[in-house]
């Protein structure tokens, strides 16, 4: 009898390790390149399970495009040194991303380098926020 609960104790952990690697997956995105963006913030979400930065970007046809840009959590944001002000809207950023497979305007966030001009927000410095 305890060898049976051992064995379903250890497939419950394995089910739920599993579904926890899935939720996070980042099979979306094309991780085997990275590209810049630069543009406007023009709403940032710092939320669970995923952060989120909306950003204003300039089209090729004069139109801005509006870009989604997803984040880790706010904890591990918090835990690199990322501040809950160090991004806000109508703030110019630079990033490197990993862009969605389908070539949709969606990128996974690698580095986030805010160009604000606020030494005490990061101004120039690039953070991690995946």
């Amino acid at each position: 009898m305890p060898r049976n609960c051992l064995s379903l104790a250890g497939f419950c952990a394995l089910a739920i390790a599993l579904q926890a690697s899935a939720h996070h997956s980042h099979g979306n995105y094309d991780l085997s390149e990275s590209m810049p963006l630069e543009g406007t913030v023009r709403e940032v979400h710092l939320l669970n399970p995923h952060s989120w930065i909306y950003l204003e970007v300039a089209g090729d046809a004069g139109a801005p495009a509006i870009w989604a840009l997803e984040a880790a959590f706010p904890r591990w944001l918090e835990r690199n040194g990322i501040e809950p002000d160090d991004v806000q809207p109508g703030d110019p950023i630079r990033v490197r991303c990993h862009q969605l497979r389908d070539g949709g305007k969606g990128c996974l966030l690698g580095y986030v380098t805010p160009l604000h001009g606020d030494p005490e927000r990061g101004h120039g410095i690039e953070k991690e926020w995946d």
